[in-house]
This record gives C-alpha cells, structure tokens and sequence, in this order.
C-alpha cells in the first residue's frame, strides 16, 4: 500500500517526464501487478515511448525519491521469467536485397574470367547447369544459315563492285580526252592557285597527299585488313568504358550457358580484352591478308573470314557443352585461323618464318600441321589458356573450303547473281533508263 501511495503522489510528475515514467514503470513492475496496470492504462500518453523500444536511460539521472530499484542480481534472474517492464525489443526487419534483373550467368562467368578466377563448378555454386546438346540446335542452325548468307551476300558485293569498276574505267577515259585537249590551259590556272595558298595550306595538301600516296600502295588485301583493325580497335576501347562492361560481357563474349548465344558469335570475332592478344591476332591477319586476298578477292575472303569465327565459335560451343567446361571466350583466333588454313591448304609450299627468329623457315604445310597438333594436345590435356576447340575448328573450316567448299558454294552462284540481275533491272515490261533495249508488251 505504501508503494500505491507514492505512485498516486507522483502521477503528475511522471506524466509530464516520459524517461522517470518508464524507470519508474520497471522498478514496479518488479514487485506488484497492479501498479504495472496502473503504469500501462497511463503509458497512451507518451506516444514516443508506446512506439520506440525499450529506451537506455541516461546513467548521469538519479532516481526518484521513494522508488526502491531492483538490484543488478535480482534483475538477471528475473529476467528469465518475465519481460521487463512489459515492452518487447523492437525487432529489426531483415533486409532484402534487391536483385538486379539484368545480370545474366554469362555476365558472372564473364567477371569471372575477366579478371582471372577459376570459375567454380561444384553443385551448390552460381554457375548455371551445364546447358544439353539440344540447346546447340540453335547455334547449329545460325551457324549454316550465317554462312550461306555471308556468301551469298558476298557474291552480290562481288557483282555489284565489278559493275562499277567497268563504269568507272569507261567514265574516266572519257574524262581522260578533255583533259588532253584543255592541259595547256589547265597548267597555268593551277599554278597560279597554289601560288595563292597560304604555308599552312600548303603543308596540309602536301600531307593528304602522302596520306594518299601510301593508301594506294598498299594491297588490296592491306586495305580490307585496315578495316577489320580498325573495328577491333573500337570494340577493345568499349570494353575500357565502365558503364559499358554488363553490355559487352554479353553481346561479345561467346559462352554456350549465356543466354544470347547466337550473336555473339559473330560479335565475339571482334572483341579483345587485351592489347596483346588484339596484336598478335591482327599481326597474323595482315601477313596473310594480300595472298588470300589475291586467291580469292575481298568479298570471298570477308565471307571466309565471319563465317569462319561462327563455326570456330560453334566447335568450341560444343566441346564447353560436352566437358562441362562453362566459360566465355573473345578473340578473333578463330577467323585468324580460318584465313591461315586456307592460305597454307591453297599453297602449301610457301616459305613462312618467325619475326624473332628469322634464321628458322619451314613450309605452309609444316606450319599448319604444327599448329593443329599444338591445338589438339592442348585440348586432350584440358589446356585453359587458350580456346583450343576454337582453334582447331577455324582451321578445320579453312582447310573444308579450300578442297571442297570453293566449288560446292563458290562456283555455284551463277544463279543468285543472275537473279539479282533481273531483280535490278525491274520487271520485264519496264523500259531501261537510257532507253535502249526491247520492251515487251
């Protein structure tokens, strides 16, 4: 009784003060029911303290007169049996990590690899199962649909670009007998229009024109190979941008458990990581760009050149898928070797070297059967430096076109050029432009 009595003198006091209320609410609760009653019908007043959890009370506030506090003892071994002062600790929510929708296997694979970790394999890992057989039929049928394109297309280009270097001859011939009748003329008016530039003018025509000199002694080959360096070139400074990395990772990384597996392997043939590998790979295409180039011209050898990454990107589809060796891969090893295999299977006998060692030479041949081994022991023995199966699938693809693709495709595209003949004329009925020809009523 003598406790409810202090309690009802102090009620005001302990209204007003919501830090008193609750320590006064602890000690009681300790020693009689029907003050914690009390305590809890009067707590709807301090809706700060009803909402938070059990607050710490500053150490430096004395406790109120009349009170008698638990001690440290007799609090330990009462908290097992009842809750102090009736509240219960806040619990906190657990939080919850948003997943990105975007992030793909093969983007993890891809991090993965990038920067030199071994890719886990067991089952309780993020790598996804490996993918079945089946699930290549799509880059199966991509890979034959791409290459009769490629050179398809290859043999319009070719077409359309004799066309116009015959249109082109006739045009300047005809330019060249108005030049000869107005030369003498035409010499002193240009004279006098260089003496009227200024220095600065004058050294940069001076400059295009070496620029121009060395365009046009260089090969046919050199010129098609600059273009395909210069695409490389751009792809290798993508992959330096950050915001860049999830979309190259996963249009320019070929990996049989991405889901996009089709583009990247045309994609995949452009991409390099690495400066040195981009060099060698281009230092090899150069050396043979102007023999294959000749053998074959440049529409062929573009078409040989893609559909050769597609199908070194399939073979090596289908080794990850049979090993269960899941991972990405990027380079242009692939064509590089396609170009390689056609040129050493179509000239065997030529004479190769090697930059650092000059003293050393050996045959085409030699050479292609030296690097198809490498490439194969290297496969057998689970080799990961390189994309062996790729390797040994670009040069498989050159040394097929060169014995029977050239004649099975190649010398077999009368009929598409003669449609796209007709197709550019027009309909039958349709009088030509420069008004010659039949017309059929």
């Amino acid at each position: 009784m003598l406790l409810l009595g202090v309690a009802v003198g102090l009620l005001p006091r302990l209204l007003t003060d919501p830090a008193l209320l609750l320590r006064a609410g602890a000690a009681i609760f300790h020693h009689h029911t029907l003050l914690q009653a009390l305590f809890l019908s009067h707590i709807h007043t301090v809706a700060v303290a009803a909402a938070l959890p059990y607050p710490t009370l500053p150490s430096s506030l004395p406790p109120p007169t009349g009170f008698l506090l638990p001690s440290s003892s007799s609090s330990s071994s009462s908290s097992s049996s009842s809750q102090r002062c009736g509240f219960r600790k806040a619990q906190k929510k657990p939080e919850i990590r948003k997943e990105i929708p975007d992030q793909s296997p093969a983007a993890d694979l891809g991090e993965a690899a990038a920067k030199g970790k071994t890719l886990p394999t067991h089952p309780g890992s993020s790598v996804p199962p490996p993918r079945k057989a089946g699930q290549l039929f799509r880059p199966l049928v991509f890979t034959v649909g791409f290459t009769g394109c490629s050179f398809g297309a290859a043999a319009i280009l070719q077409y359309e670009s004799v066309k116009f270097r015959v249109e082109t001859a006739i045009e300047e011939a005809k330019e060249e007998k108005l030049k000869k009748h107005e030369q003498g003329h035409d010499t002193a008016y240009w004279h006098n229009w260089w003496n009227q530039l200024s220095d600065f003018q004058k050294r940069a025509i001076l400059l295009m024109s070496a620029v121009d000199d060395w365009w046009n002694r260089m090969t046919e080959g050199q010129k098609t190979t600059l273009g395909i360096i210069g695409l490389n070139t751009v792809v290798l400074c993508c992959w330096r941008i950050p915001y860049m990395q999830r979309t190259m990772l996963k249009y320019f990384t070929s990996n049989p458990a991405s889901k996009t597996r089709c583009l990247p392997m045309v994609l995949s043939s452009f991409s390099h990581y690495s400066i040195l590998h981009m060099l060698a790979n281009m230092y090899v295409l150069w050396t043979f760009s102007t023999s294959v180039v000749s053998l074959l011209g440049r529409e062929q050898f573009l078409a040989l050149y893609l559909s050769g990454g597609v199908f070194s990107t399939f073979i090596s589809y289908m080794c990850k898928t049979a090993t269960c060796r899941l991972g990405p891969s990027l380079g242009a090893s692939g064509a590089v070797m396609t170009v390689l295999a056609a040129v050493c299977t179509k000239i065997p006998e030529a004479k190769l070297g090697i930059v650092l060692l000059p003293m050393l030479s050996f045959t085409a041949g030699t050479a292609l059967k030296a690097l198809v081994a490498l490439d194969a022991v290297g496969l057998l023995l689970g080799w990961r430096m390189l994309d062996h199966a790729a390797h040994l699938g670009g040069a498989l693809f050159g040394v097929w076109y060169i014995s029977y693709g050239h004649g099975l495709i190649w010398r077999k595209r009368e009929p598409l050029v003669k449609f796209w003949h007709e197709l550019r004329k027009g309909p039958p009925g349709r009088t030509p432009p420069s008004g010659g020809g039949d017309s059929r009523g």
